[in-house]
């Protein structure tokens, strides 16, 4: 269970007993992000319910405060890095990376971020009618990518991302993708991760060839906001 702490602490802001960790403990914390995005969406899921007894509206923006509140906006920071990189260096393969380093957003990172929340807003509104349980999945398998970039990508550079390359296994993978296949039973759309976390990989095989930290970030968004839009339209299939 201490890994699923460390998890927690890693990628929530949410209050956890005082555990001691090492680098090896944080590195091998990544085989249980899965089930800490089980706890994002089980407080997302809550949030936009409690909300929608209001009002979709209100259900959306409360849902909304609570994804990023619950996470402290750690992937959507990553997501802006990488916007500002493509945006000013998506043929210079160095020039990106040192954008995406730099610490200070950008216009892109801008737009993107306000495009990430206004995506997310708008798709939530059409999910405060009761308590929603794929709500609680989808940040579930979003946070089931990290685990396959890292197996699958090499780091770009020393860092976290680095660390992580080195400790998922292919059982921690397989676990987990059967894990995802129950959770289709709520919700078949929600297998629509593999596709989208497959594509996210082959992006980053084709332009970067490697991985990192704001790499995982922005995919997590990617992947939270392309599972929305997939549930929402296979309700309507």
């Amino acid at each position: 269970m201490k890994g699923f702490v460390v998890a927690l602490q890693f990628l929530t802001r949410l209050p956890m007993p005082r555990v001691e960790t090492g680098a090896e403990d944080l590195a091998t914390s990544m085989r249980w992000f899965p089930a800490a995005g089980l706890v994002v969406g089980l407080i997302v899921a809550t949030a936009t319910w409690a909300g929608g007894l209001i009002g979709p509206w209100v259900g959306a923006l409360l849902g909304l405060i609570a994804w990023v509140g619950v996470t402290g906006a750690l992937h959507i920071d990553g997501l802006s890095d990488l916007a500002d990189a493509v945006g000013a260096a998506h043929k210079d393969r160095e020039r990106f990376l040192a954008v995406m380093a730099d610490p200070h957003v950008g216009s892109f990172g801008v737009v993107a971020i306000g495009l990430q929340l206004i995506a997310k807003l708008v798709f939530l509104q059409s999910m405060t009618a009761g308590f929603q349980p794929v709500l609680m999945l989808i940040p579930f398998a979003a946070r089931l990518g990290p685990l396959v970039w890292s197996y699958d990508l090499p780091p770009l550079h020393t860092g976290i991302a680095a660390r992580f390359t080195s400790v998922v296994r292919v059982r921690d993978i397989v676990f987990w993708s059967l894990m995802l296949a129950v959770a289709a039973l709520c919700d078949p759309a929600i297998l629509a991760a593999l596709l989208l976390i497959g594509g996210w990989d082959w992006w980053l095989h084709r332009t970067l060839g490697g991985v990192s930290g704001d790499c995982h970030g922005a995919g997590i968004e990617l992947v939270e906001t392309g599972l929305l839009l997939a549930v929402l339209v296979g309700g309507k299939i």
